[in-house]
């Protein structure tokens, strides 16, 4: 069966406010993409729109399939206006919430749906079975027209503004202006659970959430199942999924209750969108039909106590729990040795003002820009995994990316005097099967900040994190080998690092970058090359021949 997906234009009003939209069959968010373990997926896109689309479909792991991962110009070509190209892959080894959204420019404000793969057949969750399930995907809105957005702060080096509302299922809800009627409602029976599939697709927030007097058991995050733990707030990262449990609490309890979200941010002076979402959760009435709106605006309405939007001892504390099932069913391959390892740093930087302009940057001779060590990251004009299959590579990309920085400095300290990143598409070459350990250094030259960092093609592990510079000598012997939590998507601590550990079993062309859309546009970018294996299922299949061309 092959899911027909058309990229078209919808005019959608919000906060008292009508724009055209680009969206996936007319919805917002998009329709949910629903699969079973080992299924071979078939997605035929077409664009009708006036920009250039790619769908990426975040997490899935596109073993050997590189040329449906969706990256504009790291995979594919765009597609034009008018075209089409049908996704191809098979899922893996893989069940759980995953998601999926445009992958060019900022289109993915918008552009955006659940993926929810079911266990086979038969096979049952490891917790008990909930009486219904919810995806639950937090976004971010803006009255204005975001592609216009990315080109002025593009053209202007400085930030670009911030959202004007967060949503839930795309509604904003009732505490922001003439948007109660916008608002996500949850109706519960008492003493059934539910499972609330959590995704962030916000653009640039790392956010908070909690339900009014209820727990959350966290059972699943990236499509992994976690050993459960149960919390009253969690925090999920741009790119990241979380599956909860919800229990209803066991009588009608006369009451309604917000299920909330609001950002967690630190960089200072920068700004945020500092505004908290609210759904409904409502009970049915005894006696009540389950189909009648049960809303009753006279019962009180419960609020949730958020953290305050930095506290990084919340972040760290709930971050420590997540931790891998690591059963014989569901066992945690932890690479326990290692054949590469690298050291990254990760954070933002400079760019001098073309000449002749003024600019809006940290100063207004300097532009924003971010960077890997210290590379920040050029799109090339063809597609980076095209150049390689083909031979073609000379003059699209080197295969030098430095493998630690190329200058030490106290990373978290005070910031060096020259704050230019260099620029360039470099990519960093893996042979196939290498087990691969990497730290990543968040970096406090413009001021710390936390990144969640999406790699592309791989689950990792997360065998390590800390406050201040990592240390090579002493950090590692804290490490987790045995039951570390397994990701696609891990925020990298504001002034802090983590170390990841997986292996490069998956031949293409993998990027990899921060989740927060203003640091990917910055260049806080970069991708890896993993060769092809010497036997036949260890290389790249070919280029379907559907490919769009550049």
């Amino acid at each position: 069966m092959v899911h027909p997906l058309q990229v078209q234009m919808a005019n959608v009003t919000r906060l008292c406010a009508t724009k055209s939209i680009v969206t996936v069959n007319g919805e917002y968010p998009g329709p949910a993409l629903v699969a079973r373990e080992g299924d071979r997926v078939l997605v035929r896109v077409t664009n009708h729109v006036a920009h250039n689309m790619t769908l990426h479909w975040h997490g899935i792991r596109q073993l050997r399939s590189g040329w449906a991962d969706g990256p504009a110009y790291i995979t594919q070509c765009p597609m034009q206006t008018g075209q089409s190209y049908l996704y191809n892959f098979t899922i893996t080894g893989q069940r759980g919430t995953l998601w999926w959204h445009a992958h060019i420019s900022w289109l993915r404000a918008t552009v955006y749906g659940a993926i929810i793969v079911l266990p086979k057949h038969g096979v049952p969750y490891p917790f008990a079975a909930p009486h219904k399930e919810v995806p639950m995907i937090f976004g971010e809105w803006w009255k204005a027209d975001t592609e216009k957005l990315v080109r002025q702060a593009t053209k202007t080096g400085g930030a670009p503004n911030i959202s004007d509302a967060f949503t839930i299922n795309g509604l904003p809800g009732p505490l922001y202006n003439c948007s109660a009627k916008d608002t996500f409602k949850l109706k519960v029976e008492p003493g059934k659970s539910y499972l609330l599939r959590l995704i962030n697709a916000a653009l640039n927030d790392e956010l908070f959430f909690s339900v009014a007097n209820h727990t959350l058991t966290v059972v699943e995050v990236d499509a992994v199942y976690v050993k459960p733990f149960t919390v009253k707030t969690l925090i999920i990262s741009p790119g990241q999924t979380t599956n909860v449990l919800l229990t209803a609490k066991p009588f009608y309890p006369r009451a309604n209750f917000y299920m909330s979200a609001a950002p967690y941010s630190v960089i200072r002076p920068g700004t945020f969108d500092n505004t908290t979402v609210a759904g409904i959760l409502e009970y049915q009435k005894p006696g009540g039909a389950p189909s009648v709106s049960s809303f009753d605006k006279y019962l009180p309405l419960f609020k949730p106590t958020l953290p305050r939007f930095n506290d990084t001892g919340f972040v760290a504390n709930f971050t420590s729990k997540l931790r891998s099932l690591a059963t014989p069913q569901y066992p945690a391959a932890v690479p326990q040795s290692v054949d590469k390892r690298f050291f990254f740093t990760v954070g933002l930087g400079t760019l001098p003002c073309p000449v002749n302009a003024t600019c809006q940057g940290p100063t207004n001779t300097t532009q924003f820009a971010a960077a890997v060590n210290n590379v920040s990251l050029v799109l090339p004009s063809t597609a980076l995994l095209q150049s390689h299959f083909t031979g073609t590579s000379r003059g699209v990309y080197g295969s030098n990316f430095p493998i630690m920085p190329l200058k030490k400095f106290n990373y978290t300290g005070a910031p060096p005097n020259n704050t230019n990143v260099a620029t360039g598409t470099k990519l960093l070459v893996l042979p196939f099967n290498s087990s691969v350990e990497l730290v990543m250094q968040d970096t406090s030259i413009l001021g710390i900040e936390s990144h969640p960092l999406h790699l592309h093609g791989f689950n990792f592990f997360v065998v390590g994190q800390g406050v201040g510079n990592y240390d090579s000598v002493n950090d590692p012997a804290k490490f987790n080998l045995v039951d570390p939590v397994e990701r696609n998507t891990v925020g990298v601590p504001a002034g802090g690092w983590v170390a990841i550990r997986f292996v490069a079993d998956n031949p293409g062309v993998w990027f990899m970058h921060c989740h927060l859309e203003v640091h990917t546009t910055w260049g806080l970018r970069m991708a890896w090359l993993v060769l092809d294996g010497n036997l036949p299922s260890q290389k790249i299949l070919p280029p379907p021949s559907d490919l769009p061309k550049c």
